[in-house]
């Protein structure tokens, strides 16, 4: 799986694609991600990427150019089936299914922007515009890193008990239940004593039962969501 990242400042991904389960799929071939910095495609000494909004307001604007040349020098239509994804709060919801989705396509390209925006020309590059979340950034860099891990990780080979990735919370319809490890007692706070059982049958009832109860405290849109599916 091919990941490119496009950005103003390829120094705020770099240390995390460096480290960790990223690292590691990257030394196993397994993902092969690159890191564009946008500037490079500028044609003034200053290597300027933005300007001032036409109409007037507060602000900085990223210019079309570069990101234009970008895709040219990628080849926007190279990969059959790539996905180039804006990071934008105007965006689509991002969740479990849509990195699901991703995690299939053999390459995604992330169009980062910054400042107060980018300008509109810039979305004709893209095939699909994501959020992750109802708030704003100081730019796409962070949310792209964001939806490389969890694509990522959903790579066979990425992670050694690829198991324990499907059972994680929002893989099944609702949060994932309460683990516990060594010691069984920890001042005072003990572990569940079913856990200890040894009784396969009893502790997936308590994990089904906990992951229920923790999605009703914790997310009632989630229960409601489940009701409105079998509905």
């Amino acid at each position: 799986m091919e990941l490119i990242i496009v950005t103003p400042f390829p120094d705020l991904v770099q240390s995390p694609l460096n480290t960790s389960i990223i690292k590691r799929a990257q030394d196993k071939g397994i993902v092969d991600i690159k890191v564009i910095d946008l500037r490079e495609y500028t044609t003034d000494k200053h290597r300027q990427v933005d300007d001032y909004p036409y109409g007037g307001g507060p602000g900085m604007i990223l210019k079309p150019e570069p990101f234009f040349r970008v895709m040219d020098a990628i080849g926007k239509d190279s990969v059959p089936g790539q996905e180039v994804i804006l990071l934008t709060p105007q965006g689509s919801r991002y969740d479990q299914s849509k990195a699901k989705e991703l995690a299939g396509t053999e390459r995604l390209i992330f169009l980062c922007g910054h400042y107060k925006g980018v300008d509109e020309r810039v979305r004709e590059l893209a095939t699909q515009e994501i959020s992750i979340g109802d708030y704003v950034l100081t730019g796409g860099e962070l949310a792209a890193l964001v939806i490389i891990d969890s694509v990522t990780r959903l790579q066979p080979g990425v992670i050694s008990d690829y198991d324990s990735a499907m059972s994680d919370s929002f893989e099944a319809p609702g949060l994932d239940c309460a683990y516990y490890t060594r010691p069984e007692d920890y001042r005072g706070l003990k572990v569940p004593q079913v856990l200890l059982s040894g009784n396969h049958a009893e502790i997936k009832k308590w994990r089904t039962e906990n992951a229920l109860r923790r999605t009703r405290e914790r997310r009632q849109d989630l229960i409601q969501s489940i009701q409105e599916q079998v509905d």
